[in-house]
């Protein structure tokens, strides 16, 4: 794509009349600047906590928010910056199901997660491990972004200002959370939770005594009943979240933060905290949730649902980014079974792109997959889908890329590698995709007497037709002999012939999946149903 077309995509025109939903994020964030100073670098803000490994909905949010942050600098040439930030100084409080070594690890339950030894044993804490591990994911999407440290900020008297107009306002800010709470948790609730400089726990106990003057704050030592003061600044105590992520917007002065629907009362609490403390909460919206196969919320510490490298495993980056981008107001399934979706989707918007105008072009999906760069989406190149190549796979068996690629050299002559990267990327994809996913729950069944008659017409139907015969005219074939057996309903004829060739519910589309395969390989595979063969 030339440049002169990239810049056409977003003219002013087009811009205005973008309804994609980051361009309408960032109109309401251009409402909130026009209270702002004219040189404050706008801060967008992603929140994560290595209490467990890092999931998906984790990179969700960073590839959601770095995209309003890119709609918004088109809309306003403001400077902006994306903060991941991670509240790693969090006390452990139960070990995550996904990782090993969980006897090591009990020992620091209520250690702060930079504190608690890494289990898998390549970086000094846990929370530095899990800090790597996303930070590694994000790199590799090519994300900018500062990434913070909760451990680092507390420290290095980051957030200290904050925390002293924190203590300033302690009362107020308690009177405005205790309603929230159950009678028991009101009892002993307090903004700060000390740092035992004994044992290393993020201690939830009483606060008997403040003192902004010095800037400290008192309580009992739950071993001894000592009267221990401690100062709120320089890492000695933390804030409980809600509080704290109200200090964080204050200190980093975040303009615009997204949160997950289970928080909007958080979200809620938190800004009325950060008024308190004479600031205004940033911009953003509360986005539905990730479920896993079953319907449950996914989370960290359960290591439900899919993780990022299981996605990458079986299929590209964009097609992730795909999923991600699709409308944040509605709940998603997250499971296996949603990745060659998601990828022949891609696809489809891929081709679409190329002969669409500009102005819907700049609607179109793909520009926010490929970070609103245009020149960066492929060109409009025919590829096989995804569905097609896991269906080959299955009937063919297939073990290795290369028993693929001889079947698509005859479809599709001079497709090879080097010209064509993403379908040997798809192909590899779609051979481990089906060893994985396929292959364990394949189950063929036998034809009934219907069934049997209707492929022995398909079988002399096929016979008629040429090798090189187009998909359209195998697919109307199929079409034709099923209604000729009285199928009312056609997807009954169709559910037959997967369940019976390919040993699963579903499959692809029967035209272009026999002209891939080949016709007389497929007359064998249907000669072999039909006498039992298929296992």
């Amino acid at each position: 794509m030339t440049k002169s077309s990239e810049i056409h995509i977003f003219d002013q025109n087009n811009l205005d009349n973008c309804n994609a939903w980051p361009f309408q994020e960032a109109r309401r964030l251009i409402e909130r600047i026009k209270r702002l100073p004219e040189e404050k670098t706008i801060i967008f803000e992603t929140g994560y906590g290595p209490s467990g490994l890092p999931h998906i909905g984790t990179f969700c949010e960073v590839f959601r928010t770095n995209l309003v942050r890119k709609a918004f600098t088109l809309l306003t040439k403001r400077p902006s910056k994306l903060i991941c930030f991670s509240d790693d100084m969090d006390g452990l409080r139960k070990i995550p199901s996904n990782v090993p070594n969980h006897e090591i690890m009990s020992k620091f339950i209520g250690q702060p997660l930079t504190q608690v030894p890494d289990p898998f044993e390549t970086h000094t804490s846990f929370g530095e491990h899990n800090n790597s591990r996303l930070r590694s994911f994000l790199d590799s999407f090519n994300f900018e972004y500062e990434f913070l440290s909760a451990t680092e900020c507390y420290k290095s008297g980051t957030f200290d200002k904050a925390l002293i107009k924190v203590l300033d306002r302690y009362d107020e800010i308690k009177n405005t959370i205790l309603p929230t709470l159950g009678e028991e948790r009101r009892k002993t609730y307090s903004p700060f939770l000390p740092i035992c400089k004994n044992t290393g726990k993020v201690l939830e106990v009483s606060i008997i005594e403040t003192d902004q003057n010095n800037g400290t704050v008192s309580y009992l030592d739950p071993t001894n009943q000592e009267k221990i003061t401690v100062p709120v600044t320089g890492g000695s105590c933390k804030l409980q979240w809600k509080c704290d992520w109200a200090m964080r917007w204050s200190a980093l002065g975040v303009d615009y933060e997204m949160a997950g629907k289970d928080l909007i009362d958080s979200v809620a609490l938190s800004s009325k905290i950060n008024r308190k403390i004479d600031s205004i909460p940033p911009e953003g919206f509360n986005y539905e949730l990730f479920l896993d196969q079953n319907g449950e919320k996914i989370s960290k510490s359960k290591g439900n649902g899919l993780t990022i490298e299981e996605w990458l495993k079986y299929g590209p980056q964009e097609s992730l980014s795909y999923f991600m981008y699709g409308n944040p107001k509605r709940a998603k399934r997250l499971y296996f079974d949603v990745i060659p979706k998601s990828v022949d989707e891609y696809l489809k918007h891929v081709q679409s792109f190329g002969d669409q105008a500009d102005k819907d072009r700049i609607n179109n999906p793909i520009l926010y997959v490929h970070d609103l760069e245009p020149q960066k989406i492929p060109k409009n190149e025919r590829h096989l889908t995804f569905s097609l190549l896991l269906n080959l796979a299955s009937v063919c068996h297939a073990e290795e890329p290369e028993i693929l690629w001889g079947y698509i050299d005859k479809y599709a002559p001079g497709s090879s590698r080097s010209k064509n990267k993403f379908l040997e990327k798809l192909i590899n994809f779609s051979v481990i995709y089906y060893n994985d996913m396929i292959k364990p729950n394949k189950a063929y069944r036998s034809p009934n007497e219907k069934e049997k008659n209707a492929l022995m017409q398909l079988v002399e139907g096929l016979k008629t037709l040429g090798e090189d015969s187009l998909s359209d005219d195998i697919q109307k074939l199929v079409f034709l002999i099923g209604k000729e057996n009285e199928y009312e309903n056609l997807r009954d004829w169709f559910k037959s012939l997967y369940e019976i060739l390919l040993g699963q519910s579903d499959g692809p589309r029967m035209g272009s999946f026999i002209s891939l395969y080949g016709i007389s390989e497929t007359v064998d595979l249907i000669e072999n149903a039909i006498n039992g063969k298929l296992k």
